[in-house]
C-alpha cells in the first residue's frame, strides 16, 4: 500500500515512522526545509520508549513527484491546510483515502448536519475551497490521542498515547475503514473504528476548547490551570456552552466538565499543543479549536459569552505576538 504523510512534524512523523517500520506500506512524505533535508538524510525517525525506530522514506516538497497514493495522511497545523488543499491533487486518485490527523473541527464537519448544511464553516474552510479540493467521499475522519514533539527537524519524540479513532465522516461502518484500521493497528497504534467519528471529534474538542487557549495566554501548564478555582469555573462554563452546541448538531456529550477535569488531572503537569506553538513562535490553531465553535454557536442559535470572551482574548494575544492574522474576520 502506498501511504503519503503530508506534513512530517510531530504527529505526521509519528504515524509515518510506525507505518514504515511495520513494513506493510511504502511511506512517502511531503515536507519542506530542514525537515525535508533530515528525512532525505536519515529516513523516518521516532524515539519511543528509549528505542529509536526508523524506516525508509521517499520525501519531496512537490506532491506531483510522489504520484497517486492509497492513503494520504494530512498532519499539518490548521493555518497550513489551505496551502495543502491547493497542492494535494496529484496525490489523490479515485480510491484514495484522505485521513486528516489534525486538531480541532475539520473542514468537512458540517456536511450532513441539517443545522449546518448550505454553507461551509468559514472559520476552517473560507469559501469552501478545501472541500472543493478534497471531496468528502475521499475523507475518513480521524481523532489522534497521542502526545509527541520534535526535538529537531525530522526526529519525533513520543511522550504518551497511541490512540487513533477513525470513521466514516457521515457515520456508519465500511470495509475501507476496517482495512485502514487494521493497517494502523499492525503499525502499533491502538485503533478504534468508530460508527460516529463526528461525536469523537466534538468530544476531544470539548476538552481542548478551553485548556489550549488558556494555557497559551497564561503560559501555565495544565495542572496549574486546574488548581485555580476562578479559571476552572470559567473553563467549565465554556464547556457547558459547548455541550449545548453539541446537542444542537447531534454531538451529545454526556459527561460534565467536572468529569473531564478529573480525567485531565490524572495526566499531571504538561503543556498543551497551543502553548507549545506560542513558545516556538508558531501560528496558533485558534480557528479550528475556538473560532469554529463560536461560528457554529451563531449558526445554531446558542449564546456563548464565555467562549466569545475566550476567542477574543486569545485572538488579540495572538495578533499582538504575530501568531494570528490581523486580517481575520471578527
Amino acid at each position: 500500500m502506498k501511504v503519503c504523510i503530508y506534513g512530517a512534524g510531530a504527529i505526521g512523523g509519528f504515524i509515518g515512522t510506525r507505518l514504515a517500520a511495520a513494513g506493510d506500506s511504502s511511506v512517502s512524505a511531503v515536507a519542506r526545509g530542514e525537515t525535508l533535508r533530515a528525512l532525505r538524510t536519515h529516513g523516518w525517525r521516532l524515539r519511543q520508549g528509549g528505542e529509536l525506530v526508523q524506516g525508509p522514506v521517499t520525501a519531496s516538497d512537490d506532491p506531483a513527484a510522489l504520484g497517486v497514493q492509497d492513503v494520504v495522511v494530512i498532519a499539518v497545523k490548521g493555518p497550513a491546510l489551505g496551502a495543502v488543499a491547493a497542492s494535494i491533487a496529484p496525490l489523490i486518485g479515485p480510491q484514495t483515502i484522505v485521513l486528516p490527523a489534525m486538531n480541532g473541527v475539520p473542514w468537512w464537519f458540517g456536511h450532513g448536519v441539517p443545522a449546518l448544511e448550505g454553507a461551509p464553516l468559514e472559520s476552517v474552510d473560507p469559501g469552501g475551497r478545501i472541500a472543493a479540493a478534497i471531496h468528502i467521499e475521499r475523507v475518513v475522519g480521524c481523532v489522534v490521542h497521542a502526545s509527541t514533539f520534535t526535538p529537531e527537524p525530522g526526529l519525533v519524540e513520543h511522550k504518551m498515547g497511541k490512540g487513533l479513532i477513525i470513521g466514516e465522516p457521515l457515520g456508519g461502518e465500511s470495509e475501507r475503514t476496517r482495512e485502514l484500521g487494521a493497517l494502523l493497528a499492525r503499525a502499533g497504534f491502538e485503533v478504534t473504528v468508530s460508527p460516529n467519528v463526528r461525536l469523537d471529534i466534538w468530544y476531544k474538542l470539548w476538552g481542548n476548547l478551553t485548556m489550549n487557549p488558556v494555557s497559551a495566554i497564561t503560559g501555565a501548564t495544565i495542572d496549574r490551570i486546574l488548581e485555580d478555582p476562578l479559571l476552572l469555573e470559567f473553563c467549565s462554563a465554556a464547556m457547558r456552552e459547548a455541550t449545548a452546541i453539541g446537542a444542537r448538531i447531534g454531538c451529545v456529550v454526556s459527561q460534565s466538565p467536572e468529569d473531564r477535569h478529573a480525567v485531565t488531572r490524572k495526566l499531571g503537569r504538561f503543556k498543551s499543543s497551543m502553548q507549545q506553538d506560542v513558545e516556538a513562535g508558531r501560528a496558533i490553531e485558534l480557528d479550528a479549536i475556538v473560532g469554529v465553535v463560536h461560528e457554529i454557536a451563531q449558526r445554531v442559535g446558542v449564546a456563548t459569552p464565555h467562549i466569545d470572551a475566550l476567542l477574543g482574548l486569545t485572538r488579540l494575544f495572538g495578533r499582538v505576538r504575530g501568531l494570528y492574522p490581523e486580517a481575520a474576520a471578527a
